[in-house]
């Protein structure tokens, strides 16, 4: 087994945690970056802005456990991502893209608690044209296994498939295991 440490970043009073890429774990599978972001509790009237930045060549998945991020990009999405829904953005050929508490929850003081994970595409898809798709929590497969809920995420696992339309074979899935749970 092998544990590796996150280098832990505060971006003003919201820590990300990174632990892929790592010195000696570059990458596992396709995915590159492996971004834990809080738990984090903000003070009425703050939140998270992630002023728009570029991503190319590659794709980001976005899954939150606890509050909401308000998504906007060059393609024009506009786009809340809520607890248990995914947000899938290839950056193909270039995209430019922002993440916000929503206003709505800024008054009360946001909390946030999420995963965003990084992915290489194919080398021959790195110039597509980029794209950006929203699936709700309702629309991916919820299943069990020896008693363990599992959400699938990402592609194909177990007989079941995601609805997100990922560029390679890869599946990524949340297990809640109670304490004790193998």
């Amino acid at each position: 087994m092998r544990l590796i440490p996150p280098r832990v970043k505060d971006l003003g009073g919201f820590t990300v945690r990174r632990l892929l890429p790592w010195a000696q774990q570059r990458m596992v599978g396709p995915f590159i970056f492996f971004d834990h972001m809080g738990p984090a509790h903000f003070k009425p009237g703050q939140g998270i802005d992630v002023r728009p930045h570029p991503h190319i060549g590659l794709a980001t998945v976005t899954y939150l456990f606890q509050g909401a991020f308000h998504h906007r990009d060059s393609l024009g999405s506009d786009q809340l991502i809520e607890p248990g829904a995914v947000n899938w953005m290839i950056a193909g050929r270039g995209v430019v893209h922002s993440e916000r508490s929503p206003a709505a929850l800024r008054a009360n003081g946001p909390e946030l608690h999420g995963i965003q994970l990084w992915v290489a595409v194919p080398e021959e898809r790195e110039e597509d044209a980029p794209s950006f798709s929203h699936h709700p929590q309702a629309t991916l497969p919820a299943f069990e296994v020896e008693g363990v809920p599992v959400r699938l995420l990402l592609g194909t696992l177990l007989g079941h498939t995601s609805p997100v339309p990922t560029l390679s074979p890869i599946f990524y899935a949340e297990a809640r295991l109670r304490a004790g749970q193998t």
